[in-house]
């Protein structure tokens, strides 16, 4: 194992004995394997055949590359006698011996000779060659201010990382240095002397990032590979509804229809309800309730009339929000709930603090009436139904105004829990999901349920919010896959019209859905049908149809 003792510092085991020369062919000749813990080791020479065998069923993986990265993988994870014997059982070295010997130069700190046999890389190009000559000898220049050499720092500024005409920005900041020296422990280096050996390490693993994988095995590669096959497995996997934590590298991932909620698991009705506050005041119809973040508070709006925000728990209105010869006609919450907002008859957008204080008024340029109102995560961006086809995106902070423009008239909408994206429901039975993010374009269109006469609302949900939720007047709740448009399932259960679903924001697996039944349903996932594909436990308790 090349005499490597655990007890030693990584960067000490079993360092190169070169014979004293000027000759750097005569250097190779005389290396001996090396192997330290960030995996830079030789053992012997690959034969000239290796490179072009392969394996796997469908011979596309080279043998030498995938020892390669499993050697790499190996000393990532400090396995440092496993990858050494890797290389030895194998013959196939993690790194050539000319690039052995670079680092084993950057080490020593040989910057003149790591300069001048990066040229003897045949595979670099000219500006490969630069940017790494940079690395090396910005090295140099702040080793040697830390030693206080100052005139032989210039120099080297002066004379050799100045003609490279790279990072020009860095260079200027390494002058900076000539003047103030204390500036390169800003930029580099610390006043301890074991930081030059970890400063040193550091430039191996910024020179990964310039050379080519060919000559350097990049860090972590496998374990960038695994992660890429996986995320090929479920972004392929249509019914995917599972967290990452559920991923497993032992079998091939794939979801069926039972990680959907589409089973009956509580069943609400008015004769099983508890009136727990009547909330009255009002002096015209509410239009619109919203809850809090907190689900402690409650905001209330009446027909062209006030805002009324109560507590849940007592039941007594905390505020009333009004507005001198203006009628409110909806409401909303800031996600943080430290304020709220709402749509004017006179077209503005009304933002006020929980103490009632107007904070900001907006008056659009194209608004008819401002109903149905939602605000991003980042509070930055109000929308709202403003027309009936139009959507309009207010920003608070550029004070400018965008609208979506349907060619049918808008019912509903919401919005994505990441904000990118707005979920639109038209009169005319489709649903579009609008990206909202840069230019305004319709990314995905959903069809199949059915609208005629009611205000239908959907929503998104699931891993991801991957899924598309709607209600429909022909008694079903539909759910689409949202990247591919295709309807999954179609919900039977109700006896009358769902005129709203929401997926819960917590739960995967949880769906409720609202109908005309004068019913609540409770969706979760088809327990018989998973314990019959999978043996595991998912943790959800279910009710068998039970009515609450």
């Amino acid at each position: 194992m090349g005499g490597i003792e655990d007890n030693e510092p990584p960067l000490k085991r079993t360092k190169i004995r070169l014979a004293e020369s000027n000759s750097l062919l005569e250097d190779l000749s005389h290396m001996q394997p090396v192997a330290c813990s960030m995996g830079y080791s030789m053992a012997r020479p690959l034969p000239s055949h290796g490179d072009e065998e392969t394996i796997g069923s469908k011979g596309i993986i080279k043998r030498a590359e995938f020892i390669k990265i499993i050697t790499r993988a190996l000393y990532s994870l400090g396995y440092d006698k496993s990858g050494a014997l890797l290389e030895e059982e194998s013959g196939i070295t993690l790194h050539s011996s000319v690039f052995n010997l670079l680092m084993q130069r950057v080490n020593d700190g040989k910057w003149n000779e790591c300069v001048a046999m990066l040229h003897t890389i045949g595979v670099l190009d000219e500006k490969t060659v630069k940017s790494a000559s940079f690395l090396i000898l910005e090295q140099k220049f702040l080793e040697l201010l830390k030693m206080e050499k100052v005139t032989d720092a210039l120099d080297t500024l002066r004379n050799e990382i100045v003609p490279l005409c790279v990072n020009v920005s860095r260079v200027h900041e390494l002058a900076t240095c000539i003047v103030s020296p204390s500036q390169y422990v800003r930029l580099g280096l610390s006043s301890q002397d074991t930081d030059v050996v970890k400063s040193r390490s550091n430039i191996l693993e910024k020179l990964q990032k310039v050379l080519p994988a060919a000559v350097m095995t990049p860090e972590k590669r496998l374990e960038h590979l695994v992660e890429q096959a996986l995320d090929v497995q479920r972004d392929a996997c249509i019914f995917h509804n599972t967290l990452d934590s559920d991923l497993s590298l032992y079998s091939d991932h794939q979801c069926g229809k039972n990680q959907i909620p589409s089973q009956t698991i509580q069943v609400k009705e008015d004769g099983h309800v508890s009136l727990k506050h009547k909330l009255t005041g009002h002096q015209k119809p509410v239009l619109m309730v919203s809850w809090g973040p907190d689900d402690r508070q409650l905001l209330t709006c009446g027909l062209e009339e006030v805002i009324k925000r109560w507590d849940v728990i007592s039941g007594e209105c905390l505020l009333v929000y009004e507005k001198n010869g203006v009628g409110l006609i909806s409401c909303g919450w800031f996600p943080d709930g430290r304020g709220i907002f709402s749509g004017m008859t006179d077209k503005s957008i009304c933002l006020w603090d929980l103490d009632g204080r107007e904070l900001e008024c907006w008056k659009g340029q194209q608004t008819l009436r401002i109903s149905d109102m939602a605000v991003t995560d980042d509070g930055k961006r109000i929308i709202s139904i403003c027309r009936e086809t139009s959507i309009l995106l207010l920003d608070r902070e550029a004070k400018f105004e965008r609208l979506i423009e349907e060619e049918e008239a808008i019912t509903s909408f919401s919005l994505s829990k990441d904000s990118k994206f707005l979920l639109v429901n038209l009169i005319n039975q489709e649903i579009h999901l609008w990206s909202i993010e840069g230019d305004l374009k319709v990314v995905a269109k959903y069809k199949g349920h059915k609208r005629a006469r009611f205000v239908i609302r959907s929503c998104l949900g699931g891993f991801e919010q991957a899924f598309i939720a709607s209600g429909s007047e022909d008694s079903q709740v539909y759910i689409w896959h949202r990247g591919s448009e295709e309807l999954l399932l179609a919900l039977l259960g109700h006896s009358g019209a769902v005129n709203c679903v929401s997926w819960n924001p917590t739960n995967l697996h949880m769906l409720a859905s609202a109908s005309d039944d004068h019913t609540i349903r409770i969706w979760g996932l088809d327990e018989l049908n998973l314990i019959r594909r999978d043996s595991q436990s998912n943790g959800i308790t279910c009710c068998s149809n039970g009515r609450i």
